[in-house]
């Protein structure tokens, strides 16, 4: 009872500096993007100065600022989904001793600040969670809880198209097939007219055909 309860205790430390660490990932990313303005900026009056050399730096320090920053919200968004789960298994008990050694893993490559070691762990924990999420998946069924593991792409589809409707933005980059259905719509409202006037011409031309030849018998 008490190497259970010592084990459950230590699993929830582990989730909670996940969550610590995933928060400091966000700060770091905020940063990049603080560094990348700034780099920006650097670019602009370098160029102005016609430094085209050292613009060109600037700007290559700009596009590293970009790309770690979103390494770090990658990662960090990893990190969340890995703490969704354990909380999850924690609570319907079948986490095992493979996914609490990989937790003091990552742990350990989380203290050495090791971005390389922690992408590593990271893809032990999902070929773990595979495993894992078979196991809970009658539990869940049990308890009417069924949940999905990731995120359905319609729904990331539809929030991104939101959110640039509330602020204005262009929603052809997001969506660029958007308007594929509608214009699919026009064409075939059009070719179903086109069809319906070649018939009505045919049925025309056919009695006016008939209606000569009715006349040129009645003359005979």
């Amino acid at each position: 009872m008490g190497a259970g309860y010592s084990s459950e205790k230590e699993l929830l430390d582990q989730i909670f500096n996940l969550k610590f660490t995933s928060k400091q990932l966000a700060r770091s990313a905020n940063k990049c993007v603080k560094d990348e303005r700034s780099e920006k900026l650097k670019v602009k009056k370098a160029i102005e100065k016609g430094n085209i050399e050292g613009a060109k730096i600037y700007a290559q320090n700009a596009i590293r600022k970009r790309t770690e920053q979103l390494n770090y919200l990658k990662l960090a968004s990893r990190l969340d989904a890995v703490v969704s789960k354990l909380e999850t298994q924690s609570k319907m008990n079948v986490v095992n001793k493979n996914m609490a050694g990989i937790v003091k893993s990552l742990d350990r490559a989380l203290k050495a600040n090791n971005l390389e070691d922690v992408s590593l762990t990271m893809d032990k924990f999902e070929q773990q969670f595979e495993s894992l999420d078979v196991q809970s998946e009658c539990v869940q069924e049990a308890m009417g809880n069924q949940q999905a593991m990731s995120t359905p792409e319609d729904q990331v589809n539809d929030l991104m198209m939101q959110v640039a409707d509330e602020h204005g933005l262009e929603t052809a980059m997001i969506m660029p097939n958007a308007g594929v259905g509608n214009q699919t719509q026009v064409s075939c409202a059009f070719l179903l007219s086109l069809i319906s006037l070649l018939h009505f011409l045919s049925k025309t031309f056919i009695f006016q055909k008939d209606a000569g030849r009715s006349k040129e018998m009645a003359e005979k």
